[in-house]
């Protein structure tokens, strides 16, 4: 019989050798493993099947709010002038597809109609509420069913609501108050100051100042631009403090020297839209487009609509733990729900 080779113990060196200066073999990478293009691969995808985003723009009738969308995405949405006699508030969705350097876009916007336009405006945020939940609940309905098909499914959840202040110069209405009070837990919230062009720079400050004064003393959530970020934590950090954002809306051309920009021309000298100095356009499209559109879709998913599933699934009977404390599982949580609701009956 042939002798069975001897396998010879393999020494694996301790802490305590590795400190006194024992040689360690390192093995290094011969090969190229390819899992650096990841990245590439997510590029790619993503390119393929294009991008959606949702905007909600809340302001009264007239305040300019389809003039800056149109200046945002640099495209005439052909939106009809919305007229003051409405008897209740109601809501115009329209989508769009939009491409940029191959990139695709579809672009919904929800716009507000008839918003402050009635005597009693005690409701005039329900109409908002409703919209927002409805996409929530939508999404929900999806996330339940046995077969899904989210690479179809269009999310029509609202990922961000531009807030139009009417330039009073002097504070916020009860109406503004009220409805970003009962929409801010939904939905993230970035406040503008509309037409900033009819407020010297002097007042524009203060009646900044005053705005944020009265929305943290009415306890009043606006999205924060995220600082987590190393590339553009200074950038986010820098704007949060320039809330809220004193726009103008323009798609003239105006001639200035030798060249023409889109800006409004008044007897007193030319408003560039997109000249820093007159008005807060470019740091809003910066930051809203450039810098922050994949985490205000984030925030809308793990945050607003993580609380309002959470919150639909309680009040359906839903729960993660039994009576003795230790986690459930959905059957045993079904087989609950269902004995509980024979108890009703």
């Amino acid at each position: 019989m042939a002798e069975k080779p001897m396998c010879m113990p393999i020494q694996i060196p301790h802490d305590e050798d590795m400190q006194k200066g024992d040689s360690v073999r390192c093995l290094t990478m011969l090969g190229h493993f390819g899992f650096e293009c990841l990245p590439h691969q997510l590029v790619n995808r993503s390119i393929q099947q294009g991008f959606s985003f949702n905007i909600l723009c809340v302001g009264e009738t007239g305040i300019g709010k389809s003039t800056l969308i149109d200046t945002l995405f640099n495209t005439n949405l052909k939106d009809k002038k919305s007229s003051h006699f409405y008897s209740n508030v109601g809501l115009k969705i329209q989508t769009y597809e939009l491409q940029e350097n191959n990139v695709q876009l579809k672009l919904t916007v929800v716009r507000t109609v008839g918003y402050g336009d009635q005597i009693n405006k005690e409701a005039s945020y329900q109409p908002i509420v409703d919209y927002v939940d409805a996409q929530f609940e939508a999404y929900l309905q999806e996330e339940l069913k046995i077969k899904r098909s989210f690479t179809d499914y269009h999310d029509s959840r609202i990922h961000v609501c531009l807030y139009f202040i009417s330039p009073t110069g002097h504070s916020l209405k009860s109406l503004d108050l009220l409805t970003m009070k009962n929409i801010d837990s939904k939905v993230n919230i970035v406040p503008l100051i509309a037409k900033a062009d009819t407020i010297s720079k002097y007042d524009l400050q203060k009646f900044k100042c005053k705005i944020m004064t009265e929305l943290v003393s009415n306890g009043i959530q606006i999205y924060q631009f995220p600082t987590d970020d190393e590339p553009t934590a200074q950038a986010n950090s820098s704007m949060n403090g320039q809330l809220p954002f004193a726009v103008v809306g323009s798609m003239d051309e105006v001639k200035v020297g030798k060249r023409m920009v889109r800006g409004r021309q008044y007897p007193w000298g030319v408003l560039q839209v997109e000249n820093e100095n007159h008005c807060d356009f470019i740091k809003l499209r910066d930051m809203l487009l450039c810098i922050n559109m994949e985490d205000l879709k984030e925030q809308t998913h793990i945050q607003h609509y993580e609380w309002y599933r959470c919150c639909k699934l309680k009040k359906m009977g839903f729960t993660d733990v039994g009576p003795d404390n230790k986690p459930l599982s959905y059957r045993k949580s079904l087989i609950i729900l269902k004995e509980s609701n024979k108890r009703r009956q």
